[in-house]
């Protein structure tokens, strides 16, 4: 079995335009066509469409864990579209199914027998741990979550929902209306009641200072205070480590410490692993199972890394949950031939290569490397995470005050470096979000701190 570290994807980069700067330390170019491409951008597309940088950026192909922008820039990717690029860039195995299943057929929807979406359900189904398992595919996390609300609610023939604080699921009216983040939450509308809970922050709240286990305690007694107030809800859903919400997570344990709550009362239990799944944590091949003495959730939701940069979302649940609705449905979309090829491509070479693996071990040096930085910079409050799945929160020094303009300034400092990286959290988007393709080698990780270190001690210059 290959060693993704030792052997990492080897096709030739492309090269560079003329003229442009290629190297970590070189800094941007930015092109006239970049700013007529961006304003036509601004022209027709929504203000409220978020883009990166003083001056976006456009990224025209990539390769293993880099990426190159239309003036020719080189970048080590360290935000893999949003986690989304879970293996590498231009995975051969992955293209080359891709356009094999192209060249038979594209597209047929879910009205005929699809012999790839078939073969993709078995194995998520086996990997689950969900007994009896059924799997939805749709084309979005965003898509998967609404689905698991929508099963959630008719199987319990209840609209309530508890979600976390800090949290996020999407982008759809549903999604929207029980993200617990007021950043990505535009409207207070929604067709069901939203009640959140404690828990999903660590390091902030009113039981901060409290051990793990003190943590736990206090928040399985608010949850128990909060349900004797309403009538028993259909689901708890929760990312075991928040995404958007800048990679935080309670302590392990906890959300099984809720499951023996919510079963007493028939409360379904959704995981939210579209960030955390498929092994990205490097601990566990899905974040539930750092929570997993009672077990695996009543239903599961992906999306994201599986496909690699292909349009994949579903949803996992036991039968009996999934098999509620009374009434038809397709998904036009969901489960597309094409997306499922890729999706079976991407899980086999994960699976072995031991992707979960390289994740342990190389984002465990990442994050010491970055925790020996963190520790000679002020602004920073804390450094986070597991596995290939890891947050540096900024704040003003000597407080914990968010601040939101350092993260800035050290996201345009990373690229200005040859790095891209992400944002998020809860305080005014004061973290810092690094999630690397899982192939990501020593090498790799050792030149990324290296940028983050810049970066970040440009902060106090």
């Amino acid at each position: 079995m290959n060693d993704p570290v030792n052997e990492p994807v080897t096709r030739p980069a492309p090269g560079p335009a003329t003229g442009a700067a290629t190297g970590p330390g070189a800094g941007p170019v930015t092109g006239l066509a970049t700013g007529e491409l961006l304003g036509r951008h601004r022209a027709v597309l929504p203000d409220w469409l978020a883009l990166y940088y003083a001056d976006p950026i456009e990224i025209t192909h990539g390769e293993g864990r880099h990426v190159w922008d239309a003036d020719g820039n080189r970048y080590l990717d360290f935000f893999g579209g949003i986690l989304t690029t879970m293996t590498a860039h231009a995975l051969p195995e992955v293209t080359k199914a891709i356009a094999e299943q192209a060249g038979r057929i594209v597209h047929s929807s879910t009205l005929y027998l699809n012999r790839p979406m078939v073969e993709l359900a078995e194995r998520v189904a086996q990997l689950s741990g969900i007994p009896d398992a059924r799997v939805f595919f749709t084309t979005s996390g965003t898509e998967a979550n609404d689905t698991a609300l929508l099963l959630a609610t008719a199987y319990r023939s209840s609209n309530q929902i508890l979600a976390m604080r800090n949290s996020y699921h999407g982008r759809s009216f549903s999604t929207v209306g029980i993200t617990g983040n007021k950043g990505w939450s535009p409207t207070g509308l929604s067709p069901l009641q939203t009640l959140y809970v404690h828990g999903g922050v660590r390091t902030r709240g009113p039981y901060a200072r409290l051990s793990d286990a003190d943590f736990i305690a206090a928040c399985v007694e608010d949850l128990r205070d909060l349900l004797g107030h309403t009538r028993p809800p259909a689901a708890l859903i929760a990312e075991p480590v928040q995404g958007v919400g800048g990679f935080t997570s309670p302590p392990d344990g906890l959300y099984a410490a809720f499951r023996e709550v919510l079963r007493e009362r028939g409360v379904l239990w959704i995981s939210d692993e579209v960030q955390t799944g498929w092994g990205r944590t490097g601990d566990h091949f899905w974040g539930w199972q750092a929570h997993g003495r009672s077990g695996p959730p009543d239903i599961l939701t992906f999306a994201k890394g599986i496909g690699n940069g292909m349009s994949i979302g579903g949803v996992v649940a036991r039968a009996e949950i999934m098999n509620c609705l009374d009434s038809n449905s397709i998904s036009t979309f969901g489960g597309s031939p094409v997306t499922m090829a890729a999706g079976l491509a991407n899980l086999t070479y994960l699976l072995e290569h031991d992707l979960q693996g390289n994740a342990r071990r190389v984002g465990g040096l990442l994050i010491e490397l970055l925790r020996a930085v963190a520790a000679q910079v002020p602004a920073v409050r804390e450094v986070r995470g597991r596995g290939l799945m890891i947050g540096i929160e900024l704040a003003r020094p000597g407080t914990d005050e968010a601040d939101p303009d350092a993260a800035a300034a050290v996201l345009e400092a990373a690229r200005a470096g040859g790095l891209l990286i992400g944002k998020g959290g809860g305080h005014d988007t004061s973290a810092l979000r690094i999630a690397p393709p899982l192939t990501l080698t020593v090498a790799e990780a050792e030149e990324g701190a290296s940028i983050l270190e810049d970066a970040l001690r440009s902060l106090g210059s």
